[in-house]
């Protein structure tokens, strides 16, 4: 599976609209097994998208976003975890082992009942089990 974060320097970025760059791992086995950083113009999502999909990526972990590229984003099959804060890179070792984002990433208020998004269902993924 292939994930991207979108970072402001070493850490998520607060906001996917302050958002330039594309942190993507590649996840195996529970482990990152390569790492990569992508540029992308957040004020262009369909561009974003076309780069989403060339390269593989199935889901975008970011910080807060706006509902028009949220839902953009959603109606072409990525799924979306949002309101995600902290460490670019320690979020992601977590997120490959344990499948799940921790609720100390989440920003106050959110939870994985109201900030993830994929297609099958806009507003939510139910449950708490693995991802993808």
């Amino acid at each position: 599976m292939k994930v991207a974060v979108t970072i402001w320097g070493n850490r998520i970025s607060p906001v996917f609209d302050a958002a330039g760059t594309l942190l993507v791992a590649q996840i195996k086995n529970r482990m990152i097994i390569k790492k990569s950083y992508t540029s992308f113009n957040p004020e262009t999502p369909s561009d974003l998208i076309k780069t989403l999909k060339q390269m593989g990526i199935s889901i975008l972990i970011c910080g807060a976003i706006s509902t028009k590229p949220a839902d953009l984003i959603v109606e072409n099959d990525i799924k979306l975890i949002s309101f995600v804060t902290g460490s670019a890179l320690k979020l992601l070792e977590d997120f490959a082992h344990k499948q799940t984002i921790e609720k100390a990433f989440m920003m106050p208020g959110c939870s994985k009942q109201y900030c993830w998004r994929h297609k099958s269902d806009k507003t939510t993924v139910k449950g708490t089990g693995p991802v993808g």
